[in-house]
């Protein structure tokens, strides 16, 4: 799994080759997003294996998203086995400019020097 922030809003990618699309489950609750998803062994009883190292079975990450997100415009796509999940920032948590105001009428100050008498 790779997170990286770009522009306005964080990318989560996740390697899942082989994964059911259907399999995948992608959820927030409590400010924390939750991948899941499975992969099946073949279960076909007329194969012979002759070797078997490919990975199957339950997938599950957790991850702790803080108060800076928009939780309800998360997205998730599933394509050549690559899981991308995009998680906006909320505009509170988006970099902003603060103008400064200038006081109207401003005066300088002027220097005087005081004789020591």
């Amino acid at each position: 799994m790779d997170l990286c922030k770009v522009d306005d809003h964080y990318l989560l990618t996740a390697d899942l080759p082989g994964v059911d699309p259907h399999s995948i489950d992608v959820s927030v609750e409590n400010g924390t997003l939750t991948i899941s998803a499975q992969r099946s062994a073949r279960s076909d009883d007329s194969v012979q294996w002759l070797a078997n190292e490919r990975f199957y079975g339950s997938y599950r990450r957790q991850l702790s998203l803080g108060e800076g997100v928009d939780e309800s415009g998360i997205a998730a796509t599933y394509e050549n086995g690559v899981l991308t999940v995009t998680i906006p920032l909320a505009e509170k948590a988006k970099p902003r400019k603060i103008e400064v105001a200038h006081a109207a009428g401003q005066k300088a100050i002027e220097a005087t020097t005081v004789d020591a008498a």
